[in-house]
């Protein structure tokens, strides 16, 4: 009787030749609709009778769902190996995961199918260690956030990289908003947030006097936080790697190999090897992955997220992240963006939110923009001319909008992490607190775990200079005048600090991975400057040829031909 509910409902959306089926896993419903509109609203709608959803609605009828993606070995290097453990991603997640799995006496290994970590969601996304006051209550994202935001202040001690609570500052547009602070606090003390505050007009003003004076006092929340994404999971995966933990990358997973309902090899591109153990953690391939081993009782749907980035020198001009949002949003699927002081010192805004069919779609459009300037009037420095790039980023969501991680109930040595979306970058150390403690259940049936005795608990890190003050920077040249040669002048790089880079327990060697790991071309010239030294340096200490550097890998060479060569010819 409820299916014959459900189907009836969908075909009112518009969705033809619907079928639905429910089981205690999931809720499968499958036909043809117009629009992806259609789709997701049809999958929103099921979820509302189950967690899981698997939405195999096509959009057109010379469509196909979205088969695995099936592909053959390009080499055997890795055939034979075998690890206890195999983490399926290389994000912030599966980094995390990695990391703390490293604590115990088992081998573990991270497959990432691009050329670095952190090439994906991981770094596109504001950086921010959410407070935990936005997640619905009762939710996962709830849960995790607020233990996730405890956990990252000592974490980025750890790791070696920078963290600062800067607060969030929830705007008032009128003077009625400021009744809603009972209500706003009730939300907060329920997600068991750490401290609240209504501050008065002029309060705001004396915090932030350039915010616009068209406020009415705001709902402030002092434990948000702010990192470089991509610095934290770079850093994540280096710390794992310093205490044992293996990085492939370049590396996909094909397929597994299947007995008596557990995973006991894993197929990829570079050769099949054997787990004891699989961690999903693909990101926005996770349910392809679930699928792959024949577990696909989710779907996910993607959303793009586009942000502006200003100029460094706009940075003093903001102290906390700040945001006008319309009470109403408060129940819709998305936070409404706004005003974010980075940890490097521009400010980021955004970011907006656009249902779109793809898992990776990173372009730009003037819409977007145009959607994006309401926040930029929030504050009264800022204009587009202050504008050094845009970019954007794609959210894997499931259709519950919650997270979903757990043990697979179908196959014995499985674990899924999947729909990670905001705030996944905050909640990630304590998924991979929970995930691990899942993962040594299932491994204690198969071997005594211990914990190492020689963990370390610092990652090793070159100097960061960008944390040093003249005095500091001046002694550290004195013994190595490397780190006094400027080759990004925007950023302040210097040559020592990218051989550093290409000399770390990860070591990546394009373009795009150093900027992930220094900043050099993240400036207002993007490279224009420093581009052709950064790939004099790889060359030198790679022994490549020119023409071999690539800015992200495979196809991506910059330079074509030498004039030597050419020459030559």
């Amino acid at each position: 009787m409820k299916t014959l509910t459900i189907k009836r409902k969908l075909e009112s959306m518009g969705v033809h030749e619907c079928s639905v089926v429910l089981t205690d896993q999931s809720i499968c419903i499958a036909g043809i609709a117009e629009s992806l509109a259609t789709k997701n609203k049809a999958g929103w709608y099921a979820a509302k009778f189950h967690t899981n959803v698997v939405n195999n609605i096509i959009t057109d009828k010379n469509m196909r769902n979205e088969d695995c993606e099936h592909e053959q070995a390009i080499s055997n290097e890795l055939e034979g190996l075998s690890y206890d453990v195999i983490i399926i991603g290389g994000g912030v997640i599966g980094c995390a995961v990695a990391r703390e799995l490293s604590k115990y006496e088992i081998s573990v290994a991270v497959f990432e199918k691009e050329y670095d970590v952190a090439v994906h969601t991981s770094s596109r996304n504001d950086g921010m260690i959410h407070d935990g006051f936005a997640a619905k209550p009762g939710t996962k994202k709830a849960y995790y956030n607020v233990r996730g935001n405890r956990l990252w202040e000592p974490l980025a001690r750890d790791l070696g990289i920078q963290f600062r609570r800067v607060g969030s500052l929830i705007l008032f547009r009128t003077p009625l908003n400021t009744i809603l602070y009972p209500i706003l606090a009730n939300r907060a003390k329920k997600n068991n947030v750490d401290g609240w505050e209504l501050w008065s007009k002029e309060k705001v003003k004396k915090e932030e006097p350039y915010l616009l004076d068209e406020q009415f006092g705001g709902f402030y929340l002092p434990s948000a936080g702010i990192i470089s994404p991509y610095r934290a999971t770079v850093a994540l995966a280096e710390h794992a790697v310093q205490n044992g933990v293996a990085v492939h990358l370049l590396t996909k997973v094909i397929g597994f190999e299947m007995h008596d309902g557990e995973i006991v090899r894993v197929k990829t591109n570079r050769g099949t090897l054997q787990a004891k153990l699989v961690i999903n953690a693909a990101g926005n391939w996770a349910d392809i992955v679930a699928e792959l081993a024949n577990d696909k009782y989710f779907s996910l749907h993607f959303r793009k997220g586009t942000d502006i980035i200003f100029d460094k020198n706009t940075g003093k001009w903001q102290n906390h992240v700040a945001a006008m949002p319309n009470f109403l949003q408060i129940a819709e699927k998305t936070k409404g963006g706004g005003l974010i002081p980075t940890i490097e010192g521009n400010i980021l805004v955004g970011p907006t939110a656009t249902e779109i069919a793809e898992r990776v779609d990173y372009s730009t459009n003037q819409d977007d923009i145009k959607e994006l300037e309401k926040h930029i009037r929030l504050n009264k420095k800022l204009n587009l001319n202050q504008v050094i790039t845009y970019f954007s980023g794609v959210r894997a969501c499931t259709y519950s909008e919650d997270f979903l991680i757990e043990k697979s109930k179908k196959i014995k040595n499985l674990i899924h992490v999947a729909g990670i979306q905001s705030p996944g970058l905050a909640s990630a150390p304590a998924i991979a607190e929970d995930v691990v403690t899942m993962s040594l259940q299932i491994l204690s049936s198969r071997k005594h775990i211990l914990k190492k005795d020689n963990w370390n608990p610092v990652r090793n890190t070159y100097p960061d200079l960008q944390k040093l003050n003249f005095k500091e920077r001046a002694e550290i040249i004195n013994k190595n005048p490397g780190y006094g040669k400027i080759v990004c002048r925007c950023e302040t790089v210097s040559e020592q600090e990218i051989r550093d880079a290409l000399h770390s327990s990860l070591p990546v060697y394009t373009l795009d991975a150093i900027k992930r790991r220094i900043r050099p071309g993240a400036g207002r010239c993007h490279g224009g400057f420093c581009t052709p030294r950064v790939i004099e340096i790889l060359a030198e200490e790679t022994g490549k040829n020119f023409s071999d550097i690539t800015k992200k890998g495979y196809g991506s060479n910059i330079v074509l031909q030498s004039l030597e060569d050419h020459a030559s010819e």
